[in-house]
């Protein structure tokens, strides 16, 4: 037994609460199991209970041991002196409260115990993988829908946080985000450095040379330093230095990572195929608030780095033919971990709910992420058809699964409490 599962039977009245009494012999009843508190304080609040013909309400304490209220020293926090009722596992002390103690050890399903055990002990890709095929469509619609809800929160609280460094500049946010993504997983904390390094309204002075703009990312990178054979490096290193000084801007502290990665997601050709979309793309949030239309938008994302990339994937180092187009899959990525979060949070900070709604809505119009999360789940037969579930069951996974959270879950409420 733990705290929280005791909490989580309480909660739902998971136990026979057929002909209750108090261990001082009173007749229980309870009206209104009360709040379930996630701050300092008793684990419920607002309960109602009725002891012996007696209404009360108030807040009540769960524990495992009786004992515990001793322990952690219950009687001497103002905090507590609201409690009606102590509800624990185990009589273990007499501790003579001035309100009764409800003991719960036999009172609860060794069936429900059983199952939550079975989820706690499990070492497989998620805790129900031998029983997730019981949870019907309802239950799954409903539980993604909050899942995303939580994922897209989750994301705008760090978009806020952005906007507090940036006095709230939403092209800046919009710029710094999808830097990073352009960064992939490697490179995405060096290249927003990167972005944060040069402001937009700088970018937008030097938008009509493609030239400058690369010479500001590659050179903010650290990229601009060697001794260079090829024209165009040297170009670019002249470019740099003069707007470095112009502009006093300082170089980012982070190394760029090439190592076991494939050529066309090196840091160098998606800083080309970064300045790229800046040169053809101007106020490109205000272009995504203001569309209803998802190829609209992916029109705007479909650049290819300039000519030089086309023979190159590294300064200096002459390639066979092959235009550095970004491609549908980056672009699906910058969609679904870019526009629509920050379009969702934009939607959130000024209560625009249809803004909100449109970003849903595109993430049901994207294709599902290919990685080892949605295919688990689609090994297990959970319908992943799109970009909304392949984000709902990612939260799922990271924030509920891994962490054994089955109490909290939709799906482990079901399985925990079947027939």
């Amino acid at each position: 037994m733990t705290e929280r599962l005791l909490q989580y039977i309480w909660q739902f009245q998971y136990f026979n609460a057929g002909g209750l009494r108090t261990e001082e012999g009173e007749e229980l009843q309870v009206i209104k199991p009360g709040m379930l508190n996630t701050n300092q304080g008793p684990d419920f609040t607002n309960a109602k209970i009725n002891i012996g013909g007696t209404v009360w309400a108030g807040s009540i304490e769960i524990h495992i041991n009786a004992s515990d209220w001793r322990n952690h020293k219950h009687s001497a926090d103002k905090k507590y002196k609201n409690v009606i009722l102590h509800v624990v596992w185990k009589n273990d002390a007499t501790l003579n409260l001035p309100f009764p103690t409800l003991v719960l050890q036999d009172k609860v399903s060794k069936i429900l115990l059983k199952r939550y055990d079975e989820l706690m002990s499990t070492e497989s890709f998620i805790p129900c993988e031998k029983s997730i095929h019981q949870i019907n469509s309802l239950t799954w619609q409903g539980w993604k829908d909050r899942l995303l809800a939580e994922r897209l929160q989750a994301k705008a609280a760090i978009i806020f946080e952005y906007q507090q460094k940036n006095n709230n500049h939403w092209e800046e946010t919009f710029w710094w985000l999808l830097a990073k993504n352009f960064g992939v997983k490697l490179n995405s904390v060096a290249f927003e450095k990167i972005a944060q390094s040069i402001p937009v309204n700088i970018l937008a002075k030097h938008k009509g040379q493609i030239h400058q703009l690369e010479s500001l990312l590659f050179g903010q990178a650290g990229l601009l330093e060697a001794d260079f054979k090829e024209d165009y490096p040297k170009l670019l290193q002249r470019e740099y230095r003069f707007l470095q000084k112009k502009y006093q801007l300082k170089k980012i502290e982070a190394s760029l990572v090439f190592l076991r990665m494939r050529p066309s997601n090196f840091p160098t050709v998606r800083l080309a195929q970064l300045a790229m979309l800046v040169h053809l793309s101007l106020h490109l949030f205000s272009k995504i608030k203001e569309s209803n239309k998802l190829s609209e938008i992916k029109a705007l994302l479909d650049v290819t780095a300039n000519d030089y990339w086309h023979y190159h994937y590294m300064f200096d180092e002459p390639s066979a033919f092959k235009k550095k187009k970004l491609g549908q899959q980056m672009m699906d990525n910058i969609f679904i971990n870019t526009v629509v979060p920050v379009l969702f949070a934009y939607g959130h900070f000024h209560n625009d709910e249809l803004l909100k709604e449109k970003a849903l809505q595109w993430l049901l119009q994207l294709k599902a992420e290919q990685n080892n999360i949605s295919k688990g789940f689609s090994n297990l037969q959970v319908a992943v058809n799109n970009a909304f579930d392949s984000q709902a069951l990612i939260q799922l996974k990271n924030e509920y699964c891994n962490n054994k959270r089955c109490l909290d879950c939709s799906v482990g409420n079901k399985l925990i409490n079947s027939a």
